[in-house]
C-alpha cells in the first residue's frame, strides 16, 4: 500500500517526512520520494527501493524548507524506477503532488492534454496526468498578474476542477512554488487525515505517521478537500461547500508503536493478545445475568429480539474471523447467520428481508471492499453495524452503530491480536443475543 506524509510550518520538513515515512514502511512499498519548497523552488529527491536509500540520498544532496510532501509507492500503473516514483508534477514543473488510489480514467485524461499540446510527460503514471491536469486549470486561471492569496484561491479552484473530471480514486496532497506555505489534500475512496499541530498542520494516509508530532487529527471524508497553512486550515467539499469536521483526540501515543525489546512488531503483538482480549471484553459483561453489554449497537432490546438473520461481511483475516463468528453466533443464538466476501457483496443481488442486520468487520475500518459492502447494505435500507479498531475510521463514522475492538494499533501486515480480538466481539454478539433468546443463564456462563 502506498504512504503520504505531508508537512507545513515553521521546522524544518525534511526529517518530519522521513520519520513518517519509516512509521509506513510496515505497509510495503517499492520506491520513496519527498518534495520540499526551498527559496521558492521544489527540490525533489526519489528513487526506487527502500527508505534508506531516500534517505541516504537527502544526505548527499541535503533540502531545507519548511513545507514538503513524500510518499511511498506500490506500484500500480508504471514499472518500478526513479521516474515513477512520487511525487510527480506539472509540465511546468512547479507543481508536485503524491496520490495514492487509481485514476480509471488517466488515459482520457492524457489524450485530451495532448490534443492541448502538453507532451511533456516524463513517467507512465496516472498520478502524472492528475499533477498536468491542475497544473494546466491553475496556469489558465492566473494568466493575469494575480497576488499571493489570489493564487493560493485559485490554485484550490484548480484542484476542485479537476478532481470534477476524475473516475476512480484518490488520496492527494499537493504543493506548489508560487505559494510556498500552503499544502492541499483530498479524498476519495483512500484514506487522508489532517494532523493539527501548534504552528503547523499534517497530512498523512495513516495517523501513525504523524501521532509522535500531535495527537489531534481531522479525518477526512470522501470529496473532503483541505487547504493548510501553518496556523489555519480549511475543509470544503468537491461541490464548494465549507464543512465543519470535529478535531479528535488519537487514542494511541507513538509509544504505542514502537517495538520495544521485541525483534519485530509480529512478535509485540501476539504477547499483547492476553491483555487485548482482556480489553475487548472490558465493561462489556454483566456477570448477574450472565450476558453482554454493548451499548454501541444503539439497538434497543425488542429491535435485537426482532433480528432474523445475520450477515457477517469482510475481507482477509475479517473474514476468517466472520467464519468462526457465522458458528459462535449460531450456536449461541440460534439465529441464521451468513458470512459474504466484502468484494462480492455489493455486486449481487443477495436476498435479504427487513430483520437481516448486517455487521461489516475491518480492523482499519478503511478496508475499500468492506466500506463498499457497508454502504451497499445502507443504501438497501438494512441497518448496518460495524466492528472495527479505529475509532475515527470511516466505517466507524458512516455505520448505524458497532462494537470497538480496543486492541491498539496493528503494525504486523499478518493479523494477530485483531483477529483474536474481531473473535472476542463475535462471541460476545453470540452471548448478547443468545441470552435474549433460548441460552440459559448456565450456559450463558
Amino acid at each position: 500500500m502506498c504512504g503520504i506524509v505531508g508537512y507545513v510550518g515553521r521546522a524544518k520538513a525534511t526529517p518530519i517526512l522521513l520519520d513518517g515515512l519509516r512509521r509506513l514502511e510496515y505497509r510495503g512499498y517499492d520506491s520513496a520520494g519527498l518534495t520540499v519548497i526551498e527559496r521558492g523552488h521544489l527540490e525533489t529527491r526519489k528513487c526506487a527501493g527502500r527508505i534508506a536509500a531516500l534517505a541516504k540520498l537527502v544526505r548527499k544532496q541535503p533540502v531545507a524548507g519548511s513545507l514538503g510532501i513524500s510518499h511511498t509507492r506500490w506500484a500500480t500503473h508504471g514499472g518500478v524506477n526513479d521516474e515513477n516514483a512520487h511525487p510527480h508534477f506539472d509540465a511546468t514543473g512547479k507543481l508536485a503532488l503524491v496520490h495514492n488510489g487509481v485514476i480509471e480514467n488517466y488515459q482520457a485524461l492524457k489524450d485530451e492534454l495532448v490534443r492541448d499540446g502538453d507532451t511533456n510527460f516524463r513517467s507512465e503514471t496516472d498520478t502524472e496526468v492528475l499533477a498536468h491536469l491542475i497544473g494546466k486549470l491553475y496556469d489558465d486561471s492566473c494568466a493575469s498578474t494575480v497576488d499571493a492569496p489570489g493564487k493560493r484561491a485559485r490554485l484550490f479552484d484548480a484542484v476542485r476542477t479537476a478532481l470534477r473530471q476524475v473516475i476512480g480514486t484518490y488520496g492527494i496532497a499537493l504543493v506548489h512554488a508560487d505559494v510556498p506555505d500552503f499544502m492541499i489534500g483530498a479524498r476519495r475512496g483512500s484514506p487522508l487525515v489532517l494532523g493539527v499541530g501548534n504552528g503547523e498542520n499534517f497530512l498523512a494516509s495513516d495517523v501513525s505517521a504523524i501521532v509522535a508530532y500531535t495527537r489531534d487529527a481531522v479525518y477526512l471524508n470522501d470529496f473532503d478537500l483541505v487547504a493548510a497553512g501553518p496556523d489555519k486550515f480549511e475543509i470544503s467539499s468537491l461541490a464548494g461547500d465549507i464543512t465543519e469536521h470535529p478535531v479528535s483526540k488519537v487514542e494511541f501515543t507513538a509509544e504505542d508503536i514502537r517495538k520495544g525489546d521485541y525483534p519485530h512488531y509480529m512478535l509485540k503483538e501476539i504477547c499483547e493478545q492476553p491483555n487485548t482480549v482482556r480489553d475487548a471484553m472490558r465493561g462489556r459483561l454483566n456477570h448477574e445475568e450472565c450476558t453482554a453489554k454493548l451499548g454501541g449497537l444503539n439497538m434497543a432490546p425488542p429491535e435485537l429480539r426482532d433480528v432474523g438473520r445475520i450477515v457477517l461481511t469482510g475481507c482477509g483475516t475479517a473474514l476468517h474471523a466472520a467464519r468462526v463468528g457465522e458458528y459462535l453466533i449460531e450456536r449461541l443464538a440460534n439465529i441464521p447467520t451468513e458470512v459474504d466476501f466484502a468484494s462480492e457483496f455489493r455486486h449481487r443481488n443477495m436476498p435479504m428481508t427487513s430483520e437481516t442486520l448486517v455487521f461489516a468487520i475491518s480492523q482499519s475500518g478503511e478496508t475499500a471492499d468492506t466500506l463498499g459492502a457497508l454502504r451497499e447494505s445502507r443504501r438497501k435500507g438494512f441497518r448496518t453495524l460495524g466492528i472495527c479498531n479505529n475509532v475515527a475510521s470511516t466505517i466507524a463514522r458512516e455505520n448505524d452503530g458497532g462494537v470497538y475492538m480496543h486492541a491498539g494499533p496493528e503494525i504486523g501486515v499478518a493479523a494477530t491480536k485483531s483477529f483474536t480480538s474481531q473473535l472476542v466481539v463475535l462471541a460476545l454478539l453470540g452471548l448478547l443475543f443468545g441470552r435474549m433468546r433460548n441460552l440459559s443463564a448456565a450456559e450463558g456462563n
